[in-house]
């Protein structure tokens, strides 16, 4: 039998361990609100626009949310640098794809948060 991950192992795999280091923070509750309504927001406004209001929030867990799914996404392609940046300058097709992984990886980090019952009574803004 490989010992290989599927896809799905290593998305989930490195949104647990995303998870874990968050853990000790003192933002971890807003976070956990806050990703569990990226991906509606995600849907509602797109994966550009939604990495942009992360960054004008400029918060700790914003900033925490853009880095994890940037990192993951542009991993996935042998990427570094800012995935706001990358969505810029791909094609249609290139985002859709793109936008694709972050809502899959979402599934995972989303999952976790609310494992932890990470949330407040505010919706994470």
């Amino acid at each position: 039998m490989s010992q290989q991950k599927t896809l799905q192992q290593k998305r989930a795999s490195h949104a647990w361990e995303e998870v874990e280091q968050i853990e000790g923070t003192s933002f971890k509750k807003d976070f956990g609100s806050l990703v569990r309504g990226l991906p509606a927001m995600i849907q509602t406004d797109g994966l550009a626009h939604t990495l942009a209001f992360l960054k004008a929030k400029g918060k700790d867990h914003h900033n925490k949310a853009h880095d994890i799914v940037g990192r993951w996404v542009l991993g996935q392609k042998d990427q570094k640098g800012d995935l706001l940046l990358y969505l810029l300058s791909c094609d249609t097709t290139e985002y859709r794809r793109t936008t694709t992984e972050a809502m899959a990886y979402l599934h995972w980090l989303k999952r976790f948060v609310e494992a932890k019952g990470w949330k407040n009574d505010e919706n994470g803004d």
